[in-house]
C-alpha cells in the first residue's frame, strides 16, 4: 500500500492490530448516554442474532440513497478514493464493504461505542481496513487528507451535528466527496413524542427500553397484518399529508415509530425500534436546514435526495 498511515494524521495515533483508541467517553451527558445506548444495541444484537439480512438491506439502501444505484456504480465512484472514512461505523460491515470494493484504498471505520471492538474483531483479516474508537467530530486526520467520507445514519446522533458536518468536511481533499444522511422531520405529533423520549431515555433502563422496543415491534407487525388502507385528509397544521395510507404506515410516519419488517429477525426489528427511541441525541431536519450546512461552508451539493425518513446529500469543495 503506497500511503503510509502516519502521514495521514496531525498527531500520533497508536494502533494495536487494526484498532486505535482515541477517546472512550464524552464530557457531554447526552452524548455519553447516546454512546451507551449504541453500545447496548450493537453488542446485544451481535450476541443474539445474525445481522446478515439487515446488512444486505442496509448496503442496498446505501446504493439507492446516495445515487450509486448498483454495486458497479459504487466501485466506479471509489476508484480514485485512496483514503476513506466510515464515520459512525457501528459493527463495521459497511466499512468492510467499502474496503472490499476499494482494495487499493485505506478505509477507517470510526465509532464512539463498544461496537468498535466487535467491528475490529470481525474484520481483522481485511488488510486495508482500520478502526478508531472516538468522536467523529474530533478526528486526528490532517485537513485535506481524506478522499471520501461516508456518514450514514449517524451525524444526527452527535452532540452538535452541524459542527460535526463542518469538521468532516474540513478533512476532504481538493477532489474529495462527503456523503451524509440525516433524519427528516416528521408530522408534529410524531415530533413531539420523539422529543419527549430524548429526555425520558435518561430515566428508562436498558431492560425497560428493550421491552418497549419489543412491544413496538409487535404493534408494527399487528398493524401491518391488518392490511387495512384508508384515505386521510390533508392536515397541514399537524404536518400530516393527505392521501392513501396503510394504517401501519400512517401511525408510523405521523404518531409513533413502530417498525416491523417480516424479512428481519425479531432481534433486528427490536433493535431498529431501540435505535430510534433510546439515544438522547437524535436530531431531525428539513431539506432546507440540511442544505444550509453545505451552503454555509460554500460546498458544492453534487447530489441530494429527500424522502419521508431522511435526507441524503453528497458534497464536495
Amino acid at each position: 500500500m503506497s500511503i503510509k498511515l502516519e502521514n495521514l494524521f496531525a498527531s500520533p495515533v497508536t494502533f494495536i492490530d487494526n484498532l486505535a483508541i482515541l477517546q472512550n467517553s464524552s464530557e457531554h451527558p447526552n452524548q455519553e448516554q447516546t454512546n451507551d445506548s449504541f453500545s447496548e444495541k450493537w453488542v446485544k444484537l451481535d450476541n443474539e442474532s445474525s445481522t446478515e439480512v439487515g446488512e444486505v438491506f442496509q448496503k442496498e439502501w446505501v446504493l439507492d440513497l446516495y445515487g450509486f444505484k448498483t454495486l458497479q456504480g459504487l466501485q466506479d465512484f471509489l476508484k480514485d478514493k485512496k483514503v476513506i472514512i466510515d464515520a459512525g461505523c457501528g459493527l463495521g460491515y459497511k466499512s468492510a464493504w467499502l474496503a472490499e470494493n476499494a482494495p487499493n484504498s485505506i478505509v477507517f471505520g470510526i465509532d464512539y461505542s463498544d461496537a468498535i471492538n466487535v467491528a475490529a474483531r470481525r474484520y481483522k483479516q481485511i488488510p486495508n481496513l482500520y478502526f478508531f474508537r472516538g468522536d467523529i467530530a474530533n478526528l486526528p486526520f490532517k485537513k485535506g487528507s481524506v478522499d471520501f467520507v461516508l456518514c450514514d445514519q449517524v451525524i444526527h446522533h452527535t452532540e452538535n451535528p452541524e459542527k460535526t458536518f463542518e469538521h468532516l468536511s474540513s478533512l476532504l481533499s481538493a477532489t474529495g466527496k462527503f456523503a451524509c444522511y440525516v433524519y427528516a422531520k416528521k408530522a408534529l405529533p410524531r415530533e413531539l413524542l420523539d422529543d419527549y423520549f430524548r429526555k425520558a431515555t435518561h430515566t428508562i433502563s436498558h431492560e425497560e427500553m428493550w421491552a418497549f422496543s419489543s412491544q413496538l415491534t409487535e404493534l408494527g407487525k399487528t398493524l401491518s397484518q391488518l392490511n387495512v388502507k384508508f384515505t386521510s385528509p390533508d392536515i397541514p397544521v399537524l404536518g400530516i399529508k393527505g392521501g392513501e395510507y396503510d394504517i401501519q404506515r400512517f401511525i408510523y410516519w405521523n404518531f409513533l415509530k413502530c417498525f416491523w419488517n417480516e424479512k428481519f429477525t425479531p432481534q433486528i426489528n427490536d433493535a431498529t425500534n431501540f435505535d430510534w427511541y433510546s439515544p438522547s441525541n437524535a436530531e431531525r431536519y428539513s431539506p432546507e436546514e440540511f442544505k444550509a450546512w453545505a451552503n454555509k461552508l460554500k460546498l458544492n451539493i453534487d447530489f441530494f435526495r429527500s424522502e419521508e425518513a431522511c435526507h441524503t446529500m453528497i458534497v464536495s469543495k
